[in-house]
């Protein structure tokens, strides 16, 4: 039976590799825009909360003129009015981001990704529970008027529906660049169509007068920052699972030799 040893040198090499591979390790250049990304949209979604919670002056005066203004042209365009709401209440309307996120939870379980299909159930739900909290917290009215195009519940910063529609697209555009952007040929039409819906959503709740304009551009931004941290925290998972399965290779591998020789 033939046995290849392994010198003392070679013994601690191998181990300090697998010990490496366990560890996460540092940030690899990919994660690096995505880091600044989540830093950034997280550090100004803080502090519009403040200067909201606050009642910073320039600030409301700005959210008062421009959500005034839309409001003038809502009430004399009763026709483009009517599309805004339909397109708010049930093209983007947050029920109809959700469907679409359970769905890509559950097919991406049918096709035994069951890691990423928790990353895209969890990374939801903490969405939902952080815009609630938010609400309460913060307790901003929204808009009042005399004459309303439209009502909404519950208070009014962050928005419901731009934070929504940014978490759910910004998820099934990574889910999609992860596992099937090779296949798939209309990446740009997917990629136009999930803007649209994230911009578009927020002129709608502005112009239908139940949102001031920071309400939205708070959404935004904590939409923003729950798709960077779930993907971000997800490539780390990914790395700590390859190590600890180089590690156990690199353990089992002389006693397949081992037993490959008898």
């Amino acid at each position: 039976m033939a046995v290849t040893a392994r010198t003392p040198v070679e013994s601690h090499a191998a181990a300090r590799a697998g010990s490496a591979e366990d560890r996460p390790g540092p940030l690899v250049g990919q994660d690096r825009p995505m880091l600044t990304s989540a830093v950034i949209s997280g550090a100004l979604a803080v502090l519009l909360l403040v200067l909201v919670a606050v009642g910073w002056e320039p600030l409301l005066s700005f959210d008062r003129a421009v959500a005034e203004a839309l409001h003038r042209d809502a009430v004399a365009e009763p026709g483009l009015t009517g599309l805004q709401r339909f397109l708010s209440d049930w093209v983007w309307d947050p029920w109809t981001m959700r469907a679409l996120a359970t769905a890509t939870v559950v097919l991406l379980w049918w096709k035994r990704e069951r890691r990423l299909a928790l990353w895209v159930a969890v990374t939801s739900l903490l969405a939902v529970g952080l815009q609630q909290g938010l609400k309460t917290l913060v307790g901003r009215d929204r808009p009042q008027w005399s004459d309303p195009v439209d009502s909404a519940r519950f208070a009014a910063f962050p928005s419901g529906h731009a934070m929504t529609a940014t978490v759910t697209c910004g998820l099934l555009l990574w889910v999609l660049a992860l596992r099937w952007r090779d296949e798939w040929r209309g990446w740009g039409t997917l990629t136009g169509v999930a803007l649209v819906s994230v911009l578009g959503v927020g002129w709608t709740r502005v112009y239908l007068g139940v949102h001031w304009p920071t309400d939205v551009l708070g959404g935004w931004l904590l939409g923003w920052c729950c798709v960077a941290v779930a993907v971000l925290t997800y490539r780390r998972s990914e790395r700590r699972g390859s190590g600890a399965g180089a590690r156990a290779r690199e353990t089992g591998g002389p006693r397949s030799r081992m037993e490959g020789t008898e």
